[in-house]
């Protein structure tokens, strides 16, 4: 777009367009997303807030490596299975939009503290879209202070054309926020959370949108203060947030633990979900139990930042297609039972910087309004 088109001619030319911003819930039919990238990826330096929501392997790997650029070998093994990916949605019609590079190497600082940066491999950490409104979320890793920026461009251009953009307070992520003798609770032990309530902090992941209603778990990147901002925000628009007990010793993230797939439909992690905990308002929901995640081969493979539960980190194209990892038959078994059609596609490579499918996107538009689904 020509940079010096005149603002009110643009403005009017925006007021009969239909906002390109609209999605409600995880199901409805994609039109448009967002997809991260990998360029100039850094390991994220070593800090509490990190190092602990890391599987064993990895814990022991970023000791020697933290601050580091990802070797080139496992970006380039990632990239060719996120082009796979992106080649998959465009070839389902789905307009496929990308962040801008920024220079994650590079040091800054606040008054209070310092970092280098991480990647922009995972928008669905840093966003929440609801409706027409995007929510830039205060995230609680330093190295995650100005990922925002990559995003910037393509934000103006949703705003220019309609969206509401609202930013979160900006958390100051000093250390007063974290509880720096955290330790991983042994199995039996209460929960215990590397983030306290300080100052509200939330990352977009931890949110599952199935239209009026939210479901949120409380995590070790999102306090009861992040979800109550939350909920307080989001309450003159009737949209109730419900939170999900997770049972996970290290919890980052609903989408590996709660999936909803359809209407009433929700598939469920029964390591990390008490059944009988579920929120009231899903007692009418179907509840489906995932299956173990199948064990993957290959010593490249157990290299990852994420648990072996990534395996339901599905996308769901719309009611019925469902994007899921290649290397768990036994998910797309289950999927098909169940009466859904699974995409399967290589994804473990991209791992290491994140997550798998719903990390990796962000939606901007699905077909469909706002309703009530419990």
């Amino acid at each position: 777009m020509d940079q010096h088109v005149d603002g009110a001619a643009l403005g009017a030319a925006d007021l009969r367009q239909p906002c390109p911003v609209n999605s409600w819930n995880e199901w409805d039919p994609l039109e448009e997303v967002i997809v991260g990238r990998l360029e100039g990826a850094v390991i994220p330096p070593h800090h509490v807030a990190v190092t602990f929501n890391m599987p064993a392997l990895a814990r022991r790997l970023h000791r020697f490596t933290a601050g580091m650029r990802y070797p080139k070998w496992m970006v380039r093994r990632a990239q060719e299975q996120l082009d796979g990916f992106i080649r998959l949605l465009e070839g389902e019609g789905i307009t496929v939009r990308r962040p801008d590079p920024i220079p994650h190497a590079r040091r800054f600082r606040t008054p209070a503290w310092s970092s280098r940066g991480f990647c922009i491999a995972c928008p669905r950490d840093g966003f929440l879209v609801i409706g027409d409104e995007i929510i830039e979320t205060p995230m609680a890793w330093r190295s995650r202070y100005f990922e925002g920026d990559a995003y910037r461009r393509l934000f103006k251009e949703y705003f220019h054309a309609g969206a509401r953009w609202t930013a979160a307070p900006r958390p100051q992520l000093t250390d007063e926020l974290y509880e720096r003798d955290y330790r991983i609770p042994a199995p039996g032990e209460p929960l215990r959370y590397v983030v306290n309530e300080f100052e509200p902090v939330f990352d977009a992941a931890d949110f599952a949108r199935c239209g009026r209603d939210l479901f949120v778990t409380r995590s070790n990147v999102t306090n009861q203060a992040g979800i109550e901002w939350l909920r307080r925000h989001l309450a003159d628009r009737g949209i109730r947030v419900h939170e999900i007990v997770s049972t996970c010793r290290q919890p980052m993230h609903i989408d590996s633990s709660f999936v909803p797939l359809a209407p009433g439909r929700v598939m469920v992690n029964p390591d990390y979900v008490d059944l009988e905990r579920l929120p009231p308002v899903l007692k009418k929901w179907e509840v489906l139990v995932a299956p173990r995640p199948d064990p993957v081969e290959g010593r490249l493979e157990r290299i990852t930042m994420c648990s072996a539960w990534i395996s339901i980190n599905v996308l769901s194209l719309d009611e019925r297609r469902v994007v899921v990892d290649a290397t768990q038959p036994t998910l797309h078994r289950r999927l098909r039972e169940w009466g859904f059609e699974p995409m399967p596609i290589p994804f473990l490579a991209y791992g290491p910087f994140g997550g798998a499918f719903h990390c990796a996107t962000l939606d901007i538009r699905r077909r469909g309004t706002l309703q009530g689904y419990c």
